[in-house]
């Protein structure tokens, strides 16, 4: 059965009209279905909120970098990184282009603030880290690399995709239905094994009141770079502003931004980054206190992640801890 995917293309918009629209042409002739904020552009709450949904429907993400930061929204952020971390929370596969040498464009199409100037390398920092991207600096080479990479990414990662509803029939919706039934089986029994083994009697674990030594990140926009620094805090007052983010279940990845934030707010200062390993011990060390378990399931992307959520004794623990007394 013939699939269409939908592909959301992301780009600073203004300094990246020409190039933009060869790229959303040859998505075109992929037989893909191009998405992006040209159609409904981002300039209120309610907008940005249809983008998200627009985001939720789409299979792949390409974003194009090129020497502007893009129109700024109500967070500070240009819609440009807001529509990006939105797809990275949105678990889609992300394609990303950054061009290879962006002082050496036109003034029309270089960042002459330095404020935005400075966003953009940090913009640039966050799609490189952890992924692979392509350079580009020729935009007649770009619909070339975009059509590789957007064919090499749907053969190694296919999505769900879209068919005519005239192309299907009940044998084949019954057919995937029974499969992924089949597959749903198999991801409870492994969770069912997993909580049975997975239950060791530990001792001499480390109360609330003891403190933790993390080791966090922070962007220098005069050293143009993260730099590393230690914060003390007690297991209690972490867990106190850290544990109503799970509350909405998120995926591991916006629970380590939750973390962030809250770390944020907590030291009064920025936290851009917490080290892997002591992401891993709040972790282990919240799952030894029973506060949260862990969930390996499909994402509505039809892509499989892990999943944060408290426990009931999380639970207990943040209403009684966090809920407001009477006075009287």
């Amino acid at each position: 059965m013939e699939k269409r995917y939908q592909v959301f293309v992301s780009s600073t918009y203004a300094d990246l009209k020409n190039e933009r629209s060869a790229v959303i042409q040859t998505i075109m002739e992929m037989d893909c279905i191009p998405a992006g904020m040209e159609l409904f552009p981002a300039t209120d709450e309610e907008q940005w909120e249809f983008i998200k949904k627009v985001i939720n429907d789409c299979d792949y993400y390409i974003i194009i970098i090129g020497g502007r930061y893009g129109s700024i929204g109500s967070e500070g952020l240009s819609y440009t990184e807001m529509e990006y971390d939105y797809a990275i929370e949105a678990g889609l596969k992300v394609i990303a282009f950054v061009h290879e040498e962006p002082d050496s464009l036109p003034l029309g199409k270089m960042e002459s603030d330095p404020e935005f100037k400075e966003k953009l390398i940090a913009f640039r920092n966050k799609v490189s880290t952890g992924r692979l991207v392509k350079m580009w600096s020729n935009p007649e080479h770009l619909p070339g690399m975009v059509s590789l990479s957007l064919q090499r990414t749907i053969r190694i990662f296919p999505a769900l995709g879209w068919v005519r509803a005239s192309k299907t029939n009940n044998e084949d919706i019954l057919k995937e239905i029974n499969e992924l039934r089949k597959e749903n089986q198999i991801f409870k029994n492994q969770i069912d094994d997993y909580k049975k083994n997975s239950k060791p009697k530990l001792e001499n674990l480390a109360t609330l009141d003891e403190k933790v030594t993390l080791n966090l990140n922070r962007w220098s926009k005069m050293d143009k770079k993260y730099n590393s620094f230690e914060k003390e805090i007690t297991w209690k007052r972490l867990a106190l502003c850290f544990l109503p983010y799970l509350l909405n279940c998120p995926s591991e990845q916006a629970a380590r931004r939750n973390l962030e934030n809250a770390l944020s707010e907590e030291f009064q200062t920025s936290v851009d980054g917490i080290f892997d390993q002591d992401f891993l011990t709040i972790k282990i060390q919240f799952k030894a206190l029973n506060y949260i378990q862990t969930e390996y399931s499909k994402t509505t992307k039809g892509d499989a992640a892990w999943f944060w959520t408290l426990t009931n004794l999380g639970q207990q623990f943040l209403l009684k801890e966090r809920t407001i007394k009477t006075s009287r």
